[in-house]
């Protein structure tokens, strides 16, 4: 059985027992980072006094290796074999490895078992203080500043036909005052919150214009909400 399982985003008192007993019990774990998953692992140790499976494996999973390690994940699974797979924070698939795995135990007739949990994208659009009912998750935006300016463009125009719609996505912290620069040209209009480290304990909330975030300078994980 595959088992896809959030992990907390930044603080440990997120994590489910369903979520640690699943991990400790689990014959291999796929993780994008084996450090800050083995970290975790021990912390559950710890935490929960779970005993962790003695035989268990951890396994290097990250997005340019999803495809030369399938064979041997789909054999692991018909084998009987209990697999979880993990990302560094947060639900995995989500802008993190995973998609081809899940496409491919559809395709195979296997089953997985999706274990929830915490989501900067969905706690962001709470802290946002915007309408949550419709609301489009983006990922990461482009690198490239021609091709990030012709998706908000893009999104834009989207905004004539759904102007009721949330925008979310993630940025890099290098990129922040950019892309508030191109949203300043677009649409200087629209409404941004930019929640920084999220759960973590220097968690920051700011809610302005483009203009006004442009100078800025940002650190951590970002996710950007607009209205």
């Amino acid at each position: 059985m595959l088992f896809i399982v959030s992990t907390p985003i930044g603080n440990l008192d997120d994590l489910s027992i369903r979520q640690a007993k699943i991990l400790s019990l689990s014959d291999v774990i796929l993780a994008e980072d084996t450090r800050s998953t083995g970290i975790l692992l021990q912390q559950i140790s710890k935490k929960f006094n779970f005993s962790r499976n003695p035989s268990q494996k951890l396994i290097s999973y990250y997005k340019e290796k999803e495809f030369e390690k399938l064979p041997e994940i789909v054999k692991m699974l018909i084998d009987g074999k209990t697999v979880s797979l993990v990302s560094e924070s947060g639900m995995p698939l989500i802008s993190d490895p995973g998609y081809l795995l899940v496409k491919t135990v559809i395709k195979q007739g296997l089953s997985f078992t999706v274990v929830p949990g915490a989501s900067a994208s969905t706690t962001a659009l709470i802290y946002s203080g915007f309408p949550p009912d419709q609301f489009l998750f983006l990922g990461f935006l482009p690198k490239k500043r021609a091709k990030k300016a012709q998706l908000i463009n893009k999104l834009n125009q989207i905004r004539k036909f759904m102007p009721n719609l949330t925008v979310v996505f993630y940025e890099s912290p290098k990129r922040v005052s950019e892309t508030m620069e191109i949203l300043n040209e677009i649409m200087p209009e629209i409404d941004v919150c930019v929640c920084r480290e999220l759960t973590k304990m220097f968690e920051e909330i700011i809610r302005a214009k483009p203009k006004e975030l442009i100078s800025k300078s940002y650190k951590g994980e970002i996710t950007v909400v607009l209205h």
